[in-house]
């Protein structure tokens, strides 16, 4: 069963052929730089859900809301076990500026490169991420995957998934 939600049709599926990874699918592993430029691997996270979020760049007033209402709930996330990390293209020092400015507490990976994006298939023809949320189980497979410009339901859904009974 597909569980994306989405807010109208999907504008971007694929990325120069690339497809974006779906429901059931294993998260790809990456390693890239966070904030601080330290080396940010997913696959040390195994054993805890995840919350993976991509945003089209750091500061913006979409991002920051999405990214604030994470900050918001990150102790009910850490309460159950659950890791939360940010994705866009900006640099770490841009990374490190949005992270202290607003003290987001989790992880904010500095995909520069754009690897992480175009694994994901997220990477929009600007060169930006694309707003879409993977929510991951402990065992690594994608389980919800929300795509909406909106910031609003990104939050929404991983609460219900994460911390609802």
């Amino acid at each position: 069963m597909n569980r994306r939600a989405s807010v109208g049709p999907i504008k971007y599926p694929f990325h120069f052929g690339r497809r974006m990874v779906e429901v059931g699918e294993s998260a790809p592993d990456f390693t890239a730089p966070n904030q601080d430029g330290t080396p940010f691997r997913l696959s040390s996270l195994r054993g805890s859900p995840v919350v993976l979020y991509f945003y089209p760049e750091a500061d913006t007033p979409g991002c920051t809301i999405e990214s604030k209402g994470f900050r918001d709930v990150y102790p009910q996330f850490q309460a159950q076990k659950v890791r939360v990390v940010g994705v866009s293209v900006d640099d770490c020092p841009k990374q490190k500026a949005f992270a202290q400015k607003y003290g987001l507490p989790f992880p904010l990976v500095a995909d520069s490169s754009r690897s992480v994006a175009q694994a994901y298939g997220v990477l929009n023809p600007r060169g930006r991420a694309r707003r879409v949320t993977f929510l991951i189980d402990s065992d690594g497979k994608v389980v919800e995957v929300i795509d909406t410009s909106s910031p609003g339901p990104h939050l929404e859904r991983a609460r219900a998934r994460f911390l609802t009974a």
